[in-house]
């Protein structure tokens, strides 16, 4: 609005500048027509004078007056070239001065000829000649057309004033308003900041102490969860040993049950009998449905001890994250190429077996929990040494670089590759994707994010099916140790 006001007070007072100049132009013209004829009237009386009187003075007086009508004359044609009426006055006027100019000279002339008399009647016929009404007629029609044009550009002028100060007043009215409401909302504004600052304050006031009070109540939730799971896990332990107790009573009395079952079915076909100790020598020869439920039985079992080797891990694995959870990481100096070099050479016979080559590149030095460091990297190259293509040279880079603070690692494989949609999936617990054809209990990448982000770090995966797979993880520098806890109680 300010601008418009602006270039709108801008444009009118150029106009009302140019219409003034108009107006000036036009007094400039009547000026000079006015002074035209002056000169012509000088002229003509000192020609009267100098004929009457031959006095030298009178002829330089008229040669002055003579010598500036055609400069005058031309000066007319230059100030009136803008108006169509006026050049054609002009042209007029030009001829008829020229004319009256001519007489003025020829009278001189025979005044120096002392032809006095002859010059009287000259001048006395010339008084009432064509030239001398054409230039009298022809001023009166050039003072009317420039008076009618200066009528117009006054009132074009003062016009333009006008709405050029009305502008100027509207727009400082404006200018004052907008002040006046900026004041007003800046007032208010103050008061809602000042008001938001107090209830900050206000807010501030007790907000350390509820952030301590909810931290402590999430440490403590996330003690009694571990202390809940390790006890799960360690008194899940007992039935399942009496279950693998009984498991192994059931195989070993196999033996027993299907010799009976072989005798009575001998008994029932009036065949030989078995000896007494039979069950010492081999296995008795079953026949028909007793052979399919010997075959049944040792299935079962075979289920019932896969299960239960199965649960055994598993419960293994949890009691190793509660004990994983409340160990206490200590921050120390550590030279990453050294430690991965060691996991390396400890999965050295089994990048052999898979025909891979594990290539570890620059690694930058960080200060971080040793343990938890060889953790991560272990199950990373661990995995990627489990799941390569079959008949694909292994080939696994670890190398590493740093940005803003952070140490980032990059594990990059050339193996299976990992579907975009289990991406999420692999880092859950006891969730695995893809062909499940390799031990694990699905609880390596869950451990190994989970150490990350206590480490104060982030963790993601790149990976298309057949294309390998790349793990970035990234971790501070400088690890003071401050992050644990608090990532600790997220984790739970």
């Amino acid at each position: 609005m300010l601008v418009a006001v602006s270039v709108a007070s801008v444009l009118l007072v150029n106009k009302a500048r140019e219409d003034n100049t108009w107006v000036v132009h036009t007094v400039e013209t009547e000026s000079e027509v006015a002074n035209l004829l002056v000169d012509i009237r000088r002229a003509e009386s000192a020609t009267r004078a100098y004929l009457l009187t031959a006095a030298p003075q009178y002829l330089s007086e008229y040669e002055s007056a003579a010598a500036r009508i055609p400069a005058a004359l031309n000066h007319l044609q230059m100030m009136t070239a803008d108006n169509p009426a006026q050049v054609a006055n002009t042209a007029k006027l030009k001829s008829a001065v020229e004319q009256r100019l001519a007489e003025f000279a020829l009278t001189i002339e025979r005044v120096k000829n002392n032809d006095v008399a002859a010059s009287v009647d000259i001048l006395r016929k010339g008084t009432s000649t064509d030239a001398l009404e054409a230039i009298a007629g022809i001023g009166r029609d050039m003072r009317t057309e420039e008076d009618r044009l200066l009528a117009t550009r006054t009132a074009t002028a003062d016009k333009t004033q006008v709405l050029a100060s009305s502008v100027t007043i509207a727009g400082s009215c404006m200018v004052l308003a907008l002040a006046a409401l900026s004041l007003v909302l800046l007032r208010q504004s103050s008061r809602a900041r000042d008001e938001a600052e107090a209830r900050l304050r206000d807010s501030n006031v007790n907000l350390e102490t509820i952030v301590d009070e909810r931290t402590a109540d999430l440490r403590e939730a996330n003690e009694e969860i571990q202390r809940f799971a390790y006890i799960v896990s360690h008194d899940l332990r007992s039935p399942l040993v009496n279950i693998m107790g009984f498991t192994s009573e059931l195989e070993e009395l196999r033996g027993d049950i299907f010799k009976r079952i072989a005798t009575l079915s001998r008994t029932a076909s009036l065949a030989p009998a078995m000896p007494e100790d039979a069950t010492d020598v081999a296995e008795p020869e079953l026949e028909g449905s007793d052979k399919q439920l010997s075959d049944d039985f040792s299935e079962s079992l075979s289920f019932i001890k896969s299960s239960i080797a199965k649960m055994d891990r598993l419960i293994s694995a949890i009691l190793n994250l509660t004990r994983e959870g409340r160990r206490e990481f200590k921050p120390e100096g550590i030279d990453l190429r050294e430690l991965i070099d060691g996991i390396v050479k400890t999965v050295a016979h089994q990048a052999v077996e898979a025909n891979a080559t594990v290539e570890v590149g620059a690694l930058p030095n960080i200060v971080s929990d040793r343990l938890a460091l060889e953790q991560i990297f272990s199950n990373l190259i661990d995995n990627a040494l489990k799941y390569l293509r079959n008949g694909v040279p292994g080939e696994i880079s670890v190398k590493g670089r740093t940005k803003l603070g952070f140490a980032i690692f990059e594990v990059t494989d050339n193996g299976r590759g990992i579907d975009p949609k289990d991406h999420q999936r692999i880092f859950d617990l006891f969730r695995r994707a893809g062909t499940q054809d390799k031990p694990g209990q699905g609880i390596g990448l869950a451990h190994v994010r989970a150490l990350v982000r206590r480490l104060g770090g982030t963790m993601s995966v790149a990976s298309e099916l057949h294309s390998g797979s790349t793990f970035t993880i990234t971790l501070p520098i400088n690890w003071s140790g401050k992050t644990s806890d608090k990532n600790r109680d997220r984790e739970s």
